[in-house]
């Protein structure tokens, strides 16, 4: 590509290495969660949702479990006053839940945030202003002690205003664009306002280190996340928040790296949406948390209808590839990766069914709402034996032979490639049974009689049709049993030449009228095979059936 040498990098190391949290391996437990989605969100969609929307959202939020949502910015518009407003006077807050306010380090601004917060009683009032290099010189024209100072003066402001009204508001100061700050200078302007608000242990001040343009790899915001963590004033009684973006997709990385640098607090939204390519994705990360066995705090046991309500507020729509939600996330077309989810389905089922280890699977979609036979094994062309027998035997009770799989499988690719589609569950189904099930053409049996013979071999007698228009040939055989005397009969009538080679039989239903299926193999003496199946509650008049089938698939 051309141009590529415009491109410089634009953030900053810290002045000391920071790489301790390089040394460890996985987050022990779920970080303070704060949504953004009605605010970060919301200001990113086409068309922002209206007040109605807003509180449907909000109770959903509430639902999954959020104890801190940012409900927007209240001197921003009238729809965002009046939000704020209906939920205090209607009561939608619960005691355990904080709402959290956005405001500018400008003074008209806060004054009308402050109004709208009258009569809550849990807030958190979050102000920023931008301290990044290029915004210093590019947009307020501003010098380094200049900006600081606007940082110390909101500072100043919020606390007064929060003495006056008599309340116990919590505070949050963000040093926008973070990322492209020195810093130095970020800990610098954070420690200001730190000095302002002295927090103490039973009211915690925020800081907020935002990635508002992702503009590093991961590990470079983990490093100057740690280097924040250990010099903080006050940090004992501080809240080390992050707020990540994801332009360089690596929103989710960043978060978890900074958690591992000494963050307890991530803001984010719901599936990632946001300005640009969006917010970091709370539900990846709280269920990448789950994945390794740590309660995310958040309840995302109903994906299917969060999906479904998120979409129909925001008018966003989920990737079907994306993490946990999306459609097809569970979903294996590929024929050995379904065999080895069908077999370690079985054995964490019979082996360890305490711990989940299917392959392929990372989780149990059971978890999040999901299901088997809708989500996990999908047919199409390029399906194996192992997809197509798990659908019949989870969905159908049938358990085909290993042989028959394959050839069952052959089927329903042949036709999924021919139609150009998906087979449904319901679909391959239909197959098994026009393909293999009581077909009897063009041989069919129209009547057999057994009889004990005095040395043990059971004699059969065989009503037998080969082809519509053909006479009935009635012939005796002997066997070592019932199938074995019927399969003699008919290679005596019509001269076959095969090996009955498979017979396997299972219960398909328990009850007094319990039905029976019966599968049947015969090779032929090129090596090749006939399969068939023979359903009845009869399981002799089943295997039967099945054998006729499998000389009629020869």
């Amino acid at each position: 590509m051309k141009n590529y040498r415009r491109y410089i990098r634009q953030y900053y190391l810290p002045p000391e290495e920071c790489l301790d949290w390089a040394k460890k391996d996985h987050i022990d437990k779920a970080p303070q969660w704060c949504s953004v989605d009605l605010r970060d969100g919301n200001q990113a969609l086409v068309i922002p949702m209206d007040l109605e929307q807003k509180i449907d959202f909000y109770k959903l939020l509430v639902k999954i479990g959020f104890k801190e949502i940012e409900v927007g910015f209240p001197a921003a518009s009238e729809t965002e006053y009046e939000f704020l407003r209906r939920l205090i006077e209607d009561d939608l807050i619960p005691d355990d839940v904080t709402v959290q306010v956005l405001t500018q380090a400008r003074e008209h601004i806060i004054k009308k945030t402050f109004e709208a917060l009258e009569g809550c009683k849990n807030a958190i009032v979050h102000v920023y202003n931008s301290t990044s290099f290029a915004q210093r010189q590019q947009v307020f024209k501003k010098s380094k002690e200049e900006v600081r100072q606007i940082a110390v003066d909101g500072a100043v402001m919020l606390k007064e205003l929060t003495e006056q009204a008599g309340a116990d508001y919590r505070f949050e100061y963000s040093p926008e664009s973070f990322t492209g700050t020195e810093p130095e200078y970020a800990l610098e302007v954070c420690n200001a306002v730190l000095d302002v608000w002295k927090p103490t242990a039973d009211r915690k001040a925020i800081i907020n280190l935002p990635s508002t343009v992702e503009l590093s790899m991961p590990h470079v915001y983990a490093s100057q996340i740690e280097y924040m963590n250990k010099h903080l004033n006050y940090r004992d009684n501080i809240v080390l928040s992050l707020h990540p973006h994801n332009d360089r997709g690596c929103g989710v990385s960043d978060a978890e790296l900074g958690i591992l640098a000494g963050a307890d607090r991530i803001e984010g939204t719901l599936f990632g949406n946001g300005e640009r390519t969006g917010n970091v994705d709370i539900v990846t990360l709280a269920m990448n948390l789950f994945s390794h066995g740590v309660d995310p705090e958040l309840d995302f046991s109903d994906m299917p209808s969060i999906a479904e309500q998120y979409e129909s507020n925001t008018g966003m729509h989920i990737d079907p590839r994306s993490p946990y939600s999306g459609a097809l996330v569970f979903a294996a077309f590929s024929g050995s990766h379904q065999d080895a989810i069908a077999k370690g389905m079985h054995w964490n089922a019979e082996k360890d069914p305490d711990h989940w280890t299917v392959p392929y699977l990372p989780i149990d979609p059971h978890d999040v709402g999901r299901t088997y036979d809708a989500d996990v094994i999908r047919i199409n062309s390029q399906s194996g034996k192992g997809g197509v027998g798990y659908i019949l035997e989870t969905n159908y009770g049938l358990n085909l032979p290993k042989k028959m799989r394959e050839v069952m499988s052959y089927e329903a690719k042949d036709l999924s490639d021919h139609l150009h589609k998906e087979l449904k569950p319901d679909e391959i189904y239909s197959l098994f049974k026009q393909s293999f099930e009581n077909v009897v053409d063009p041989l069919s049996i129209h009547g057999v009689h057994f009889k004990q013979l005095e040395d043990g071999m059971i004699q059969a007698e065989v009503n037998s049709r080969f082809g519509s228009d053909a006479a009935i040939v009635k012939t005796f055989a002997e066997g070592n049993g019932r199938l074995d005397s019927v399969s003699n009969a008919l290679k005596k009538a019509y001269g076959f030449d095969y090996k009955l080679v498979t017979y396997q039989e299972h219960a398909l239903t328990q009850s007094s009228q319990s039905l029976a299926i019966a599968y049947v193999g015969v090779q032929n003496p090129d090596g090749t095979y006939g399969w068939g199946a023979g359903t009845d509650s009869d399981i002799i008049r089943a295997s039967i059936d099945a054998l006729v089938t499998a000389i009629n698939n020869r």
